[in-house]
């Protein structure tokens, strides 16, 4: 009888590469858990900060405590630690904060599911209990939300204590009073419609945070051309992204044979002639300011000075989108049909000072929620964290507009849900009961990682929080001003219940993905071709 043989056949291309069963699954975890290690020490209100370097040549400094920030500037191989990053990325799309918290729940869930596969509990046993894990958790956030939707003066409270909460964890938590109001009252304007393009952030250097202020109207961070108007009234604008010099003959680009120097100026002239024939066919839109994303150039500049229209240029193509959102207006690249064109108009166009720059102010605009927030501060790297907090601010805020409920803070929620999911494994029989229980434990990790990073005694903070929850205080968290437990309601702590669900959703389905996996396949590397044509 043939025996049949018992060596390895490998069924890769060479250079491909596979991790198997345990090793696979440890290389995962790993990953992962490298990667909650490594922005668990910003969470919370006394959260460290990072410097990211900058791998070009100008080498630029990036200071940040934001999760998403942090991971993107991260290049990652191991494909677990991918997969948390882009979950964080995703969470900040979509809500626009919780994007470390997420990220450090995901991790403490996979150290949790490495002690139970260390103690042969099947992978499949350990998603099932978290599964239930999870819809138990939910429903207990879902009970534990408030709603202030139709109460005025309370959702404002509720905004308020949200903005506050959110900026508390970031550079500005020393500024939070005045830069939550400053957000709250820039996403009311917005109407309930959400759309944060209507309110821009424009950075200036010099002053101090305090500074910051919100403008009704919309700023350019451009310069009026010379000689031309610099107030304008109940303004038409048209609003263009055109080369005005395409139509010039370029002299110095070409090869032109002349017998004499009149037969160059003739030339030009022709030139000066298909400029001026452009610019009269802007002026036949009846407008009275032009604005352009790219050049406008001397000649043309001069023709809308003398026909008392005032001509903004090289305006970036970001401001030129959003000025013509909030104007009503259209960018347009032809000027053929101008009863086809679609004008923007504003009630005033000036020239402001802010410290010691210029720039062009449009208020009462089409958009009447349209806004500007103009953040001051001493260092490029101050306005640059300013203005990613205010963002995550913003973001919590326009989501909370539309999903009202609230839920409390300070690891109130963490607990509330570790408790339900607590109270369901100890009616469940079977392993399942144990990976529920490594599930509230991973909470339980979030308030805990909050307590060491201010530098208090965790153990015995979280043991008097999980005892106040058990006797039913549910709205108790952690003070971490105070370094106590406390009511949350009356100390204001806050958060938005779409970022926490969002949270709680999110990390579990990424620890869910990674721990299904029991074999990595590596593509073999594609190989370089040999360049047969050097320069």
């Amino acid at each position: 009888m043939a025996s049949i043989s018992m060596a390895p056949v490998n069924i890769f291309k060479h250079g491909a590469d596979e991790e198997k069963a345990e090793t696979a699954r440890l290389s995962s975890f790993i990953g992962a858990i490298a990667i909650g290690d490594l922005v668990k020490s910003t969470l919370g209100p006394k959260g460290m900060d990072k410097i990211l370097l900058g791998g070009g040549r100008d080498g630029s400094v990036t200071v940040t405590n934001d999760g998403a920030t942090i991971l993107k500037a991260v290049g990652v191989d191991n494909p677990a630690a991918k997969v948390l990053v882009d979950m964080s990325k995703v969470q900040d799309d979509e809500v626009g904060d919780g994007t470390t918290s997420v990220t450090v729940l995901a991790a403490e869930l996979l150290r949790e599911a490495e002690i139970l596969i260390a103690k042969k509990i099947h992978p499949q046993i350990i998603i099932s209990g978290w599964r239930k894990a999870t819809q138990a958790a939910r429903e207990a956030l879902k009970e534990a939300a408030l709603d202030h939707g139709n109460d005025q003066e309370k959702f404002q409270e509720d905004l308020l204590n949200i903005s506050r909460t959110t900026l508390s964890s970031k550079l500005l938590t020393h500024h939070k009073d005045h830069f939550a109001k400053l957000a709250v009252e820039a996403v009311l304007r917005l109407k309930g419609s959400g759309n944060l393009e209507a309110i821009h952030v424009i950075k200036k250097l010099g002053g101090s945070l305090t500074d910051s202020y919100l403008d009704e109207g919309f700023l350019l961070d451009k310069k009026i051309g010379v000689n031309q108007p610099k107030r304008i009234e109940n303004a038409n604008i048209l609003i263009a992204n055109t080369g005005m010099d395409t139509d010039k003959i370029k002299i110095f680009g070409s090869r032109v044979r002349v017998d004499s120097t009149a037969k160059v100026a003739e030339i030009e002239l022709a030139e000066k002639e298909k400029m001026k024939e452009k610019v009269e066919r802007i002026l036949k839109h009846g407008i009275n300011c032009f604005i352009n994303r790219q050049l406008i150039y001397n000649y043309p500049e001069q023709l809308f000075a003398a026909a008392g229209v005032m001509a903004i240029e090289h305006a970036d193509f970001a401001g030129v989108e959003r000025l013509a959102l909030v104007t009503g207006g259209e960018i347009a690249s032809t000027f053929d049909h101008p009863e086809l064109v679609k004008l923007g108009h504003c009630k005033l166009i000036e020239e402001v000072m802010i410290g010691e720059d210029t720039l062009i102010h449009f208020s009462g605009v089409e958009m009447g929620e349209a806004c500007t927030v103009v953040l001051r501060g001493a260092t490029q790297q101050i306005l640059d964290e300013a203005e990613r907090s205010l963002h995550d601010a913003l973001c919590v805020l326009a989501q909370t507009v539309k999903e009202t409920r609230t839920v409390f803070g300070g690891g109130c929620s963490e607990m509330l849900m570790a408790k339900a999911v607590t109270d369901l494994a100890s009616r469940t029989p079977g392993k399942e009961s144990v990976a529920m229980e490594s599930f509230a434990k991973a909470l339980r990790m979030l308030p805990t990682i909050i307590a060491d990073n201010a530098g208090y005694d965790s153990a015995d903070l979280i043991s008097q929080l999980r005892a106040a929850h058990m006797e039913n205080k549910t709205t108790f968290g952690l003070d971490m001003n105070q370094g106590t437990i406390g009511d949350m309601e009356e100390l204001g702590i806050t958060e938005s219940f779409q970022v926490k669900r969002q949270m709680l959703l999110s990390a579990a389905e990424a620890a869910e993905m990674i721990l299904r996996v029991d074999d990595i396949i590596k593509a073999a590397p594609r190989k370089r071709v040999p360049d047969h044509h050097p320069c």
